[in-house]
């Protein structure tokens, strides 16, 4: 034997006894049971970016809609409506961390399709380490962020009513209404178009970030309370003109960027799903504020800013289901259909019908909402310009969309007659005829919005 073939022969035995020791080793350290996945750790970028989108939503709040409903009503009724909705605002916000986030996202037992437990009631269980899933298996953003950001959306959706009772609705009566409506048809809504296990999501209805849980329910409940209530003293009568158009051009400005927190967060990640929602964002608002502005400019002979304003917010309304689902393309022509559509609804039919929704709730939110809803299942086809859903065929997701629809009319129509006539018995829901004339500021609060 040479050296070159004994050298072989002894390192082969060496490696051999090394191998040998090595695998007795990891016998020896390997646990008996496999190693569990590591956890899934949240996404600096998507937390921070959720963080943002909350505060937008509330931005959205506080002062857009108090500013936008304010500006529109008249000069003894501004501080009313803004005390009303910063009132709301701060109630929904401790409501949900006691009860409402475990309602509307936990697991219901035998109930779950319509609603969740009380076990996460006072955020039991919530620590800064635990986390929520995002719509990426595997990615996930921690549940503080996603309670606030979720808390956000209980605090304006309620706000919203109150365009359709300002002037004449008692305070007390406004705050005992919210709670009562914010546990029996908001967190229920929630719960089945956004829980996992809740009927209209099992179902495979679309919405993205809100049409039947934000503006079909707020639109549904301020139409059936303002016909309750009854119409103001000198409505169709007396002039009841928007006392600072400036206001409502300042409110809604906010209200436009506000709502890309309210779209783009509601993918709940930074990635091309949040910009995609952007993007329709801007262009869907951008066609519905020219579709209201070219139609009131062909039938009254005028443009003017209120109805472009107008037109803006019902744009947003129409996208907020679709966002992250269709096209820009898709996104534009369902925001015109929204503005002209709304446009009619806010003149001819409550003219027609004689209603008197204050601020338009009904026919910008409510319609529009109803009619983004349905379009999204139209614009969601990948011939459209659409991301598409798993085995999609136009006519069985429309009608997924038309149940969906419908059972947040019913839902929140039935939910909030009976609970308005519980308020009325316990408090009353309109103010007398002196404090309506008088003005709630003074009448309600106290106060003016500006020293005369």
């Amino acid at each position: 034997m040479n050296f070159r073939t004994s050298l072989r022969a002894g390192l082969t035995g060496l490696t051999l006894a090394a191998l040998c020791a090595g695998a007795a080793l990891a016998q020896t350290a390997a646990p008996e049971a496999p190693a569990a996945a590591a956890a899934a750790v949240p996404n600096k970028g998507d937390t921070a970016w959720m963080l943002v989108s909350s505060l937008l939503v509330l931005f959205m709040t506080l002062p857009g809609l108090a500013l936008f409903y304010g500006g529109l009503s008249r000069t003894k009724n501004m501080l009313s409506v803004m005390t009303q909705i910063t009132a709301i605002a701060a109630i929904m916000c401790i409501v949900w961390v006691i009860y409402g986030y475990s309602l509307a996202f936990t697991s219901g037992g035998s109930l779950t399709s319509f609603i969740g437990s009380f076990s996460k009631a006072f955020l039991a269980g919530v620590t800064p380490d635990s986390t929520s899933d995002t719509f990426t298996k595997g990615v996930v953003i921690p549940e503080y962020v996603f309670i606030c950001f979720q808390m956000t959306f209980a605090m304006i959706t309620p706000a919203l009513i109150v365009g359709g009772l300002v002037e004449r609705m008692k305070f007390s009566a406004m705050i005992l209404f919210v709670i009562l409506w914010g546990t029996f048809v908001y967190f229920p809504m929630a719960h089945m178009v956004w829980f996992s296990e809740g009927y209209l999501f099992t179902l495979g209805a679309l919405d993205f970030a809100g049409g039947t849980v934000v503006h079909i329910n707020a639109g549904i409940a301020a139409l059936v309370g303002a016909l309750l209530v009854g119409k103001r003293i000198g409505y169709g009568k007396e002039l009841m003109s928007p006392h600072s158009l400036t206001m409502t051009f300042i409110g809604t400005a906010v209200l436009w960027v506000g709502w890309f927190g309210f779209n783009a967060g509601s993918n709940l990640e930074a990635t091309g799903g949040a910009a995609l929602a952007m993007i329709n964002t801007f262009t869907a608002t951008a066609g519905a504020g020219l579709g209201w502005l070219f139609i009131e400019w062909i039938v009254k002979g005028k443009p003017s800013l209120l109805g472009m304003l107008s037109g803006i917010v019902a744009g947003l309304v129409a996208v907020t289901p679709a966002a992250g689902l269709i096209g820009p393309m898709g996104a534009i022509v369902l925001g015109a259909v929204a503005g002209i559509v709304c446009f009619f609804f806010c003149t001819t039919v409550k003219n027609a019908l004689g209603y008197d929704d204050s601020l338009d709730v009904f026919g910008v939110h409510g319609v529009g909402g109803i009619i983004g809803s349905i379009g999204t299942g139209i614009f969601v086809a990948p011939a459209l310009g659409g991301v598409g859903v798993a085995d999609y065929a136009m006519g069985a997701q429309v009608w997924k969309q038309f149940v969906a629809v419908a059972v947040a009319v019913v839902w929140c129509g039935v939910g909030s007659f009976i609970l308005y006539k519980i308020v009325d018995v316990v408090v009353g829901l309109r103010v007398t005829p002196d404090q309506e004339r008088e003005g709630l500021d003074i009448a309600e609060h106290g106060e003016r919005a500006y020293n005369m």
